[in-house]
């Protein structure tokens, strides 16, 4: 079967024979032109493109401003080729740094050249893909950026997704501040039988105690002063639909046993009323609390946490997504791409070097942040480390051969036990070992001190 042959567009008034016959030699399908109009015409968005503009053609100012329509477009990989002396000239350098991924001096080899266009189509190549990838998992759209992902910790996310969503029993989501479990909450809604219905939030720790019971539950006129009308509580907006509890751990106890009440009898009465009202609600909850502790220390109430997590997902750290961190940047890279001053290519080097090394405390929602302010306040066509505030985090110490691998070996091990919860036997189904071995291993590492042993989740059941 025949390979398909990459494109390249050479815009130059002089082609070079043998650099052609080169480029055809090493797979590439190539497009000469000599105008910016007949480049326009030749160029397509739908596909990665290589680009190699021959500026020691001498093209005038004019000209090359009428090629910056072409140069703009973000699926051409451009490299640009000079003489000796050109980049003394503040145009031709501004052009260079604006829109070229590359550029070479002349004369230099063949090989120079095509390996140069080759890195910048492969560069627009990756960044199709991710971008492709991005929209084939997110699906529908949501206004803080869809759910992204491909690493196990996220596939494993989104089956159990699919399975709480058949059911209509309550659903507990577990995860750090900043990991989505909104978002999850709403992906659970969507698939269920209930999408057509209302989707009610409520966050639980941001109201204030003495105000939370008319919140949940609603009042009548003259329940107190100031209620000149019924109010419907966030319970009963509910009906039929989908009931969120953000932050659940927060819940003062007073409400807590209101909610228990609710969730035994199904019944809502407002404040100030007499009578109670029937409330068909599936209810999802979720908090970055360490719920067991909580109810060791009194702060929550046992029998409504076993009432709550009948089914419970656990949202995973950004830290523990790996390669996922980039993609997820990316994709929020083309969601507000249009806040940008001016058109940018993507991550550099340094920038993806920094975003894999940091630790993300804030997770996912961090790294939106992080993302949409160097949008705004980039300088360049591409979005450094110091764009994202990382800095600090481009450099790594060197070290040898066998620190590398026992750092890389403790990280893994570190992850695992971290998307599995402590489960010993899950983290090293995952790693390829025995449990036995994994005991030595934290032995080695000195990592003892590990909750391993963490009690077992409720599991999913779908």
């Amino acid at each position: 079967m025949e390979v398909a042959r990459r494109q390249l567009i050479y815009v130059t008034r002089d082609p070079s024979e043998t650099l052609c016959a080169r480029f055809e030699e090493r797979g590439w399908h190539i497009e000469v032109v000599a105008s910016a109009r007949e480049a326009r015409k030749s160029l397509r968005n739908d596909l990665a493109i290589g680009g190699l503009l021959d500026l020691s053609s001498r093209f005038e100012s004019h000209e090359l401003a009428a090629f910056e329509a072409s140069l703009t477009m973000t699926n051409v990989g451009w490299v640009a080729a000079t003489v000796s002396g050109q980049l003394e000239d503040a145009a031709v350098r501004r052009l260079i740094r604006d829109y070229c991924f590359d550029y070479v001096t002349l004369p230099t080899s063949n090989d120079r050249i095509v390996d140069s266009v080759g890195h910048a189509y492969g560069m627009v190549a990756l960044h199709d893909a991710a971008s492709n990838d991005a929209r084939a998992i997110g699906g529908e759209g949501r206004a803080e950026g869809e759910m992204v992902g491909s690493c196990d910790a996220m596939l494993a996310l989104f089956r159990s997704i699919r399975k709480v969503a058949m059911t209509d029993a309550p659903v507990f989501i577990s995860g750090e501040s900043g990991t989505g479990k909104e978002l999850t909450a709403v992906a659970i809604h969507e698939r269920s039988a209930r999408r057509d219905q209302p989707f009610v939030a409520i966050n639980c720790g941001a109201i204030p105690a003495h105000l939370l019971q008319s919140e949940l539950f609603g009042y009548e006129r003259g329940a107190f002063t100031g209620a000149n009308q019924r109010k419907i509580g966030r319970v009963e907006a509910a009906n039929g639909g989908t009931l969120f509890l953000d932050e659940i751990g927060d819940l003062p106890l007073e409400s807590q046993a209101s909610l228990l009440r609710f969730l035994q009898e199904r019944k809502v009465e407002r404040l100030g009323g007499h009578g109670s009202t029937p409330v068909d609600v599936r209810i999802i909850s979720a908090t970055h609390v360490d719920m067991q502790t909580a109810m060791i220390e009194g702060r929550f109430r046992a029998d409504l946490y076993h009432r709550l997590c009948v089914l419970q997902i656990d949202e995973p750290p950004l830290r523990a997504r790996g390669k996922d961190i980039e993609l997820l940047a990316k994709h929020m890279l083309d969601r507000f791409k249009k806040d940008a001053s001016r058109r940018l290519r993507g991550f550099s080097p340094c920038a993806i070097a920094a975003i894999h090394n940091y630790g993300w405390p804030g997770n996912v929602r961090e790294l939106i942040n992080r993302v949409r302010r160097a949008i705004v306040m980039s300088e360049g066509r591409q979005i450094t480390a110091r764009d994202l505030e990382l800095g600090e985090y481009v450099e790594v110490a060197p070290v040898s051969l066998a620190q590398a691998r026992e750092a890389a070996e403790r990280q893994a091990i570190e992850l695992a036990l971290l998307r599995h919860r402590g489960r010993l036997g899950d983290a090293a189904h995952e790693l390829g070992i025995s449990r036995v071995t994994l005991y030595r291993l934290l032995s080695a590492h000195g990592m003892r001190h590990i909750e391993v042993d963490a009690p077992t989740e409720h599991a999913t059941r779908g």
